[in-house]
């Protein structure tokens, strides 16, 4: 595979590939208004409709278990077990259903992108596309791994651990236990055929819980390093511009091409936000109850629980962090186009001239940002208010469970 160090053009597509991918194996091809084989696009549908189907039968009997364990203290311990997972379920569904209804807004925006991303070589390294993309694969990598081990352990450590026991231990009977604590209206562990089908019905719903999670963040991680290399891109040129007093005619048609390039990034920004806005404010008010009830069963459980959640608790936080980092990175991104406008030699140029520049460092004082509603822009201030929240939670269940 190639890197981003090779002498070779990176092309947009390459850098879509992980989330492209990933969502091809849930059935969602964001790509199928070019597909030429229909047959293919109506199976995908069919299989992501029939996946989403069963994933949200068994979130309504996460549900069920939960409304059923609240009813008595002395199992409210398994409430407070299943309303991570619940709450997992909630983002991934509410993502996903966000991306079905702003399927257009998607496609256009990615389709500027792809104009707008460098053919050449000689054009990437202007952009300084390489380093971008060596920093946006090693947060894809980490955040891939972190949810698809909180997934993938759920959904095969009781397995596992079962067959370890019955095979290897010199147990009598193979513990037939999910990863997940669900309601079923029928007795799931009957015998070897029913538990195997709906173990197997269950990690699928799983898998494409976790993947649907997973590439709506992975997407945002994608066209936000884009957008941030076109704004330091903006920024860079107009810092190198020489602004020679005597070319007056160029300085002026230089400068509408960027405040052109500047209102084109600044539009694919609303995409983002047309996208993303409801979605990450669900996503923020469930990673705090989130947090919470993880950090309460890594505090009250035994030492493979532990284990399992802590990851869990790992994959909450780093989601957080990863979406706050890139939105501070877009607000960074945008307001260092008014300083380097401003770092001109523009006092050489005409006053028309420095009265375009001023009009756009004006528009830059305001930057681009992902702004859910009711929340100010995201930035690492955001990450700093959702733990503190969480924290906040935790003590008071803490103290609650303890008094009681």
């Amino acid at each position: 595979m190639e890197t981003a160090g090779d002498n070779t053009s990176r092309t947009f597509m390459e850098l879509m590939r992980v989330p492209v991918q990933f969502y091809r194996s849930i059935g969602e091809d964001i790509y199928a208004h070019r597909s030429t084989n229909p047959l293919k696009s109506l199976l995908f549908k069919i299989y992501l409709y029939a996946g989403f189907i069963n994933f949200n039968l068994l979130m309504i009997g996460e549900l069920v278990f939960f409304y059923k364990s609240i009813q008595d203290f002395d199992t409210i311990r398994m409430a407070i077990a299943v309303a991570p997972c619940i709450g997992f379920s909630l983002v991934a569904d509410f993502k996903h259903a966000a991306m079905i209804r702003g399927k257009k807004t998607l496609i256009l925006l990615l389709d500027d992108l792809e104009i707008m991303h460098p053919k050449t070589l000689a054009k990437q390294k202007e952009y300084k596309l390489a380093d971008f993309e060596k920093t946006m694969k090693r947060v894809i990598n980490i955040f891939t791994f972190l949810c698809l081990a909180y997934t993938t352990t759920f959904s095969f450590y009781p397995a596992i651990k079962a067959t370890v026991k019955f095979n290897f231990l010199g147990y009598d009977t193979f513990d037939r236990n999910f990863g997940f604590l669900i309601w079923f209206p029928f007795d799931a562990t009957k015998n070897n055929l029913i538990y195997w089908i709906t173990y197997w019905d269950i990690a699928h719903g799983a898998y494409l819980a976790g993947i649907a999670f997973l590439c709506a963040d992975l997407l945002l991680v994608v066209v936000i390093t884009q957008i941030c290399m076109h704004f330091k891109y903006i920024s860079m040129r107009l810092e190198d511009h020489p602004c020679n007093s005597n070319e007056d005619k160029e300085n002026i048609e230089f400068l509408i091409g960027i405040i052109r390039y500047h209102d084109k990034c600044l539009k694919l920004c609303e995409h983002v936000n047309d996208l993303y806005s409801f979605s990450l404010l669900l996503n923020f008010l469930m990673a705090s109850m989130q947090i919470c009830f993880i950090a309460f069963q890594v505090t009250e459980s035994t030492a493979e629980v532990i284990i399992i959640y802590c990851i869990f608790l790992m994959t909450s936080m780093v989601q957080v962090f990863m979406v706050c980092y890139y939105g501070d990175s877009l607000i960074l991104a945008s307001l260092k186009v008014g300083d380097a406008a401003y770092n001109q030699k523009w006092f050489q140029c005409s006053k028309s001239y420095c009265t375009m520049l001023k009009l756009l460092i004006m528009r830059s004082q305001k930057p681009a940002s992902i702004r859910p509603p009711t929340f100010p822009p995201i930035s690492l201030v955001t990450y700093m208010k959702v733990i503190s929240m969480s924290y906040q939670f935790f003590a008071l269940l803490r103290t609650t469970y303890s008094n009681n």
